[in-house]
């Protein structure tokens, strides 16, 4: 299985590995700093570079369990068992990395369950298990507020079974965090929020930078979507 090691550190932007599989527009390898589509977030983007060929990966996801870096349609492959050069494109994915912070950090201001959402480079969303009204312009102040803060940023991993003892760590409704490897990785914002995330995040609150919020929409009598913006 391919080491994660975008849950390590997610802000290494190159690394080195070797290919493990390689075949139908699709290569595999021991390790990579490529996130896959999960979670709302969507897969990395990059380069990969070998001694005498290169290919755009055009998204990562899982694939029969593995993570697997997808190319263009006829795009060379590297052979199996060749070590290779990968490298993000960082400016898409650190702009994921600061929406996805800025969401847990709306979660922790609007205290509602969780129904869903979405990250992209210009627009990211979150559903909530609410009938109440939105104030727009309190919930951007407050927002706002912990972005200035700069709260550090930590992960850390608990077992299943403290999972199980702490069920009120999980918000969201629809989407259990994944089970099965033995342990649950939970995100931390000092003092603000606390909860299961696999995803790739931010060392301080401040680096979010200016965020506001966007449209609210009424799905249903008792779901608010919350749309969330990069003001850069």
């Amino acid at each position: 299985m391919t080491r994660e090691v975008f849950r390590e550190d997610s802000y290494l932007r190159e690394c080195t590995a070797t290919v493990t599989q390689s075949a139908d527009n699709t290569v595999c390898t021991d390790k990579t700093i490529f996130y896959p589509l999960g979670g709302g977030q969507p897969g990395d983007t990059g380069v990969l570079t070998w001694s005498d060929g290169a290919a755009a990966i055009i998204d990562t996801r899982y694939v029969d369990g593995d993570i697997a870096h997808l190319l263009e349609e006829g795009a060379a492959l590297p052979p199996v068992g060749i070590e290779i050069s990968m490298a993000l494109d960082w400016d898409r994915r650190y702009r994921h990395m600061r929406m996805h912070t800025a969401m847990h950090l709306l979660g922790s201001i609007l205290h509602y369950g969780v129904t869903g959402g979405n990250i992209s480079a210009e627009k990211s969303r979150l559903d909530f298990d609410m009938e109440d009204t939105v104030d727009k312009e309190a919930v951007g102040t407050a927002l706002a507020e912990l972005v200035a803060a700069d709260h550090p940023i930590s992960c850390r991993w608990i077992s299943e079974e403290e999972l199980d003892e702490n069920p009120d760590l999980v918000r969201t409704m629809s989407v259990q965090p994944p089970r099965g490897k033995g342990a649950i990785r939970l995100l931390e914002i000092a003092g603000v929020d606390l909860q299961p995330c696999g995803g790739t995040h931010l060392h301080s609150t401040g680096e979010v930078g200016a965020v506001r919020i966007g449209k609210v929409e009424k799905k249903g009598r008792q779901n608010r979507r919350v749309n969330i913006h990069l003001d850069d």
